[in-house]
């Protein structure tokens, strides 16, 4: 109820404060090992234990709200108290029209849980996963659970909503809490990277998907590194760097990153000259091979 209580600014639970506000009732925390600033009726749940559930067993709840509705109309509320020196049920009966009504909604309980926030930006509760913020990698959370929506708190703040799980090992994520760098995994994958490369243009395109093309060597690092030079330098300049690595054979990252690193991307292109293939015969041996061997000399 009362996380902790500090000097005229007492700390509460979340559930705590939600059941106060929902029902209307205001919460008056006492100082702490501090018992005799506790209402007098306090005492009332002695008076209870000893009166109505002294030597009794009940089988259920409605059995118990039965009894205790009995007990107030023709035992505990009829009696006179030892303060008041009245019938508390007629003290409660004039006092009745001044309280509010109660809500017309039952108060969705919540439960809570302390965590801890993973490596992998999530917290685990009851089987799921629900993703906070990663610069509270490592620090214990509260998180409490609706029966709908899953808070997770830092203290007293609120660090993320998400909706409740439906299954255990379900993941309930939102990118923005991953890091920059792994962020950026799960918002290109391959299909992402060649949408942005042809809005670069035709040449980028060309290379991007050279690049995923490969069934050896996993590219897509490289990729978005690539996709990552448009932001720095331009879109028209990783384009033309783009097109000349293209012209020389080598469309890899290193290459298009070098090129724009030394400026030759507006450098005009070489004419390549085209060479005619050679024949086989052109690679024939001028002498026959007998003659590289011992006794097949002239």
């Amino acid at each position: 109820a009362v996380i902790a209580h500090k000097v005229h600014d007492p700390v509460l639970g979340e559930p705590y404060r939600r059941l106060a506000r929902h029902y209307g009732f205001v919460i008056s925390a006492n100082r702490p090992r501090t018992p005799r600033h506790k209402g007098k009726v306090e005492s009332g749940v002695h008076y209870v234990k000893r009166s109505l559930l002294a030597g009794r067993t009940f089988t259920d709840l409605a059995a118990m709200n039965e009894a205790g509705l009995r007990w107030v109309r023709e035992q505990a509320g009829v009696r006179v108290h030892g303060t008041t020196k009245e019938q508390p049920l007629a003290r409660f009966q004039e006092e009745q029209e001044a309280l509010i009504a109660l809500p017309a909604e039952e108060f969705e309980w919540l439960s809570a849980a302390q965590c801890r926030v993973a490596a992998d930006c999530h917290v685990t509760v009851d089987g799921a996963y629900y993703s906070v913020p990663h610069k509270h990698v490592g620090e214990q959370v509260d998180v409490y659970i609706g029966q709908r929506i899953v808070e997770v708190y830092a203290g007293t703040t609120l660090l993320v909503t998400h909706e409740k799980a439906e299954r255990r090992g379900e993941r309930q994520t939102r990118l923005e809490h991953y890091p920059e760098g792994k962020r950026a995994w799960l918002e290109n994958p391959p299909e992402r990277c060649r949408e942005r490369a042809e809005a670069v243009g035709e040449a980028c395109h060309k290379v991007v998907t050279e690049l995923l093309s490969d069934h050896v060597q996993d590219r897509l690092g490289g990729v978005h590194a690539l996709l990552r030079l448009g932001e720095k330098h331009g879109r028209e300049r990783l384009e033309r760097a783009c097109r000349r690595a293209l012209h020389y054979g080598d469309g890899t990252y290193r290459r298009v990153k070098a090129i724009l690193a030394s400026g030759l991307d507006s450098a005009p292109l070489d004419q390549l000259e085209v060479y005619p293939v050679p024949s086989k015969e052109a690679f024939r041996f001028a002498r026959p091979t007998a003659q590289f061997f011992d006794g097949g000399r002239p």
